[in-house]
């Protein structure tokens, strides 16, 4: 799916030196940073209900 992505000047300019760094395209950073981005937001969620699943263990036992 296409989608148009506008970039503050820093940032732009920042993903243009990696990529030429890398030796890989603009596109192929940006779609890297967002999958990273929504694995660590992912996990974000896991951890905090893992956390409250265990912290709540005896509330959650009396609402069965």
């Amino acid at each position: 799916m296409a989608m148009t992505l506008r970039l503050p000047d820093d940032l732009d300019a920042k993903l243009t030196r990696r990529a030429e760094r890398t030796g890989r395209s603009k596109q192929t950073l940006a779609i890297e940073a967002i999958r990273e981005a929504e694995e660590r937001a992912e996990l974000n969620v896991h951890d905090v209900l893992a956390q409250l699943t265990e912290s709540d263990a005896e509330i959650l036992d009396h609402l069965k």
